[in-house]
């Protein structure tokens, strides 16, 4: 991959995080930064990241440039309100993910019913949700900005702009099971495969649940969901190949378990007399951060820098600078400006040393 674009994902990706943090300084804008620090990250870097890996080219295509260029403009309509040519540009984007989940899958994903590898399943699965992503959301404007045939608390488009991390976690997914060995027989293979589909439906299942407000099935399905990622873990622990890149993905793998945490916390809570989503914001945004910029980002590394290995990505200084972004300054910035520029800043540092760094010592 080209300098160039490694350096505009990593401004992307900089900028998306400095977006979270855009309220403390401009409480008066009626505008929500969120939808930009969500959109730039998942939609704009990890869809990109997410094509470019499909393709399996040295260098970015022309498609994957152009749903680049539209991603970022669909951003901007988005923050905006601009909805018509939005949902347009949206409908165009959705057509470019699938147009190459066909070429290099098929039209029906069969292979989820047959037994293949579980990377691929894992792969094709992101591929597909992010175009149905695309589509649904835009059917949620729709819904919500103009034909108002369904009214529902929750049916709000900030929850499906949310379900873009979705794609980038499943690419991550499929790229640390792509890094496992086969295992001992039969055994190993069903444990895959009881990750893949709980993982899967399990989300899919959680974000229905979220929508038509039912709590206690929510308890129920973010502890599946946990028990599922640790064994994952254990999984990746256990089969994980030893290469440089697995310190950097048990380390995502760990941020996974984190959100896996805050989430049946966070779930608890709203089961409580006490709940008030602004009490228990805080929890929210630990989750949020731990989800996108640790372990989304662990594997669009590994994706960005593919064909760079061997290099210092498994240095435990980067790992612990990357722990200490994640889960103490951009929590805590998201109430103090110090700390939200501390954060910004030291995050542009770690991804220049995780998108350019050389050589297999430690910094």
């Amino acid at each position: 991959m080209s300098t160039g674009f490694k350096i505009i994902v990593a401004g992307l990706m900089s900028i998306a995080l400095l977006f979270g943090f855009l309220h403390l300084f401009f409480p008066d804008i009626e505008y929500n930064f969120e939808r930009l620090h969500v959109f730039l990250f998942n939609l704009c870097c990890g869809g990109t990241i997410i094509l470019y890996y499909t393709e399996a080219k040295k260098q970015i295509s022309g498609k994957v440039m152009l749903f680049l260029t539209l991603a970022i403009l669909y951003a901007i309509l988005a923050f905006f309100e601009i909805y018509i040519p939005a949902i347009l540009v949206s409908i165009i984007l959705a057509g470019i993910v699938e147009s190459v989940r066909i070429k290099h899958f098929s039209v029906f994903p069969s292979a989820f019913f047959k037994k293949s590898e579980v990377s691929l399943k894992f792969h094709q699965a992101s591929l597909l949700c992010l175009s149905m992503g695309l589509i649904i959301s835009s059917l949620v404007i729709l819904n919500n900005e103009y034909l108002k045939l369904v009214s529902m608390k929750k049916l709000e488009l900030d929850t499906f702009f949310l379900g873009f991390s979705f794609p980038v976690s499943l690419i991550t997914m499929s790229v640390m099971f792509s890094l496992m060995d086969q295992g001992n027989g039969k055994l190993a293979y069903w444990f895959k495969e009881v990750g893949f589909w709980n993982v899967n439906l399990g989300v899919i299942i959680f974000f229905l649940f979220i929508i038509f407000e039912k709590l206690l099935p929510q308890v129920f399905i973010t502890l599946v969901l946990f028990l599922t990622v640790a064994m994952i873990f254990i999984l990746y622990r256990k089969l994980g190949k030893e290469l440089q890149q697995k310190n950097f993905l048990t380390s995502g793998m760990t941020f996974l378990l984190v959100t896996a945490v805050t989430g049946v916390i966070y779930v608890l809570f709203q089961l409580t007399s006490g709940y008030s989503p602004e009490k228990y914001k805080w929890l929210l945004k630990l989750h949020a951060f731990a989800a996108l910029y640790g372990w989304n980002l662990c594997g669009l590394a590994i994706i960005l820098r593919y064909h760079d290995f061997p290099i210092r990505l498994h240095s435990k200084s980067i790992i612990a600078m990357h722990w200490i972004i994640v889960i103490l300054l951009a929590p805590f910035g998201n109430y103090n400006p110090m700390l939200a520029i501390m954060a910004t800043v030291s995050y542009a540092v770690m991804l220049y040393f995780v998108l350019f760094s050389k050589g297999t010592g430690n910094i």
